[in-house]
């Protein structure tokens, strides 16, 4: 299997959902699909979970979304893996993305653990959100 090396360590690391029924997608998604309960984090409509995948991939769902159809469905960002997310950002930005959060550190207060991460996030020429996201969930 082929890796990409633009940006540096590169690969899908998550998929975000605003879930309409948080237990109901945490559900069909650890029950149905298999995934398991890395991290979670907030309380309430402010709640949200990191699911594992398998193979590095995660599902993160968030509570709050709206009943109902979504004329372009329910998928809040999508972020790339990479270990150096300054470099990504600068590329993202040399090929025409728009930074819309310029590289952060952040620890998110997740359980069971904290969990340091580097993220950015720009938009695509479609308008598409993608996040670029450093350090892996271990």
């Amino acid at each position: 299997m082929a890796r990409n090396t633009q940006p540096s360590g590169a690969g899908f690391h998550h998929v975000a959902i605003r879930a309409a029924d948080f237990e109901a997608s945490v559900k069909f998604y650890t029950e149905g699909l298999g995934f398991t309960e890395k991290i979670s984090w907030g309380e309430g409509r402010g709640r949200a979970v990191m699911l594992d995948a398998g193979n590095g991939n995660y599902v993160e769902l968030f509570a709050n979304g709206a009943p109902g159809p979504k004329p372009e469905g329910a998928i809040v960002h999508f972020a790339v893996r990479t270990d150096d997310c300054d470099a990504a950002v600068a590329r993202a930005e040399a090929a025409g993305g728009q930074i819309t959060t310029p590289p952060t550190e952040v620890n998110i207060l997740s359980r069971p653990h904290h969990t340091p991460a580097k993220l950015a996030f720009c938009t695509g020429p479609d308008g598409e959100v993608i996040e670029f996201f450093q350090n892996e969930l271990t």
